[in-house]
């Protein structure tokens, strides 16, 4: 996966990410409170988060703090 990562950020001129282990679970947050499909559109906000100036940790927190009070729905 490292691999990727790396090719990816290459081919669009972005840095490598802050921390993956956040964003994945971010992402697994988001699917197993949410719904599967939120999982890559919660990532991609959090970026758009963090591009926009916002440390990732306190953007994590904050999709975390509202993925965990989420109400449970049918996957």
């Amino acid at each position: 996966m490292e691999t990727w990562i790396s090719a990816v950020c290459t081919e669009l001129n972005l840095p490598a990410p802050a921390n993956v282990e956040v964003i994945l679970d971010v992402a697994k947050l988001a699917a197993h409170n949410v719904q599967r499909p939120a999982a890559p559109v919660t990532t991609f906000l959090l970026g758009v988060a963090v591009a926009g100036g916002m440390e990732v940790g306190e953007a994590a927190a904050k999709i975390e703090r509202l993925a965990a009070h989420w109400p449970t729905s049918p996957q």
